[in-house]
């Protein structure tokens, strides 16, 4: 009877009770957010000189070097980059597009390949996966790689030369078979028992309970689709219109890199020709876009590339 009668303390303000910190919590807690202040900042400064950088004269960075602050704000890097404005943003609407469609179609393929890898009952799991890893060991080579996009599928000048390449990787396909073993099995069995079929159970369960890998996964796709230029250098020529915004942030750079090595042994002189100035520029407009991703998938990249570690 006292057990039952015990009052009970009840909170009447439906307040979480605070948990009091002693004074050695509180200096640890602070020795932790100066270090990780201290960190970030150090991590921030250097891309914040570039954007200085960009902003600064050619004259300024001769003489200053590379500073926090433009000594000089000149703007004519950029005004570079758009002097033809129909090419930039046609740069940026083919490197989106490629971007998009390269990863959305490159998380269906590498999910399902992963879903199918980790299941007990594929009998074939083991050859599968043993050569998708000894892809990643041995390779043909660049020659053999150029005859098949150029000659057997005959995809020079195409947008698919970039597109198909980067679709999979094996590194990718491991995370995600890796990730796909902490999904247990039984759900894939109570998927038949309610007469579901394999793409039914892969699309409506197995899917959905693979956001952190997919959201990894993904951004890594994206950073390969939107700082490719490799490719583009090989399979599109001047017959392409629009190239990808590295590639041609990359021909603007050689451009006036050769404009200034031509005149150097002349009597012409260039004074306002930036140089450093326009690198920076270049990495400013190519980096800015893709940072602005990665907010929205971090708690999910985390998450997804421990425990793709975790898991091999």
């Amino acid at each position: 009877m006292a057990g039952k009668n015990a009052a009970v303390p009840v909170n009447n303000h439906n307040r979480p009770t605070r948990v009091k910190i002693d004074r050695s919590d509180m200096v640890i807690r602070g020795i932790t957010y100066v270090v990780v202040a201290i960190f970030s900042f150090f991590c921030i400064m250097p891309f914040w000189m570039i954007v200085a950088s960009s902003f600064s004269s050619e004259a300024a960075i001769r003489r200053s070097g590379f500073t926090l602050w433009p000594a000089e704000v000149d703007t004519y890097s950029y005004y570079l980059l758009f002097r033809s404005p129909d090419q930039m943003i046609g740069a940026y609407l083919v490197t989106i597009g490629l971007t998009l469609v390269g990863t959305l179609i490159g998380l269906f393929i590498i999910s399902m390949t992963g879903y199918a890898l980790q299941r007990p009952d594929f009998p074939f799991r083991n050859g599968i996966m043993f050569y998708i890893y000894f892809t990643s060991l041995f390779s043909a080579g660049l020659v053999p790689f150029y005859l098949l996009i150029t000659q057997t599928l005959n995809l020079r000048d195409s947008y698919l030369a970039i597109l198909l390449p980067l679709l999979m990787s094996p590194w990718l396909i491991v995370l995600m078979k890796n990730f796909t073993k902490a999904i247990p099995h039984a759900i894939t069995e109570s998927g038949k028992i309610d007469g579901a079929n394999d793409f039914t159970i892969y699309l409506r369960l197995i899917l959905p309970s693979m956001k952190p890998a997919l959201a990894t996964v993904g951004l890594f796709l994206a950073l390969s689709y939107w700082n490719e230029w490799y490719y583009s250098s090989l399979f599109l020529t001047s017959k392409t219109t629009y190239r990808p915004l590295q590639f041609h942030l990359y021909n603007v750079i050689n451009k006036v890199a050769s404009l200034k090595n031509s005149v150097a042994g002349s009597n012409v002189i260039i004074e306002n020709l930036p140089g450093e100035t326009l690198k920076m520029a270049t990495a400013v407009i190519a980096t800015g876009p893709i940072i602005l991703l990665y907010p929205f998938v971090q708690k999910y990249f985390v998450s997804g590339l421990t425990v793709g570690a975790v898991k091999g």
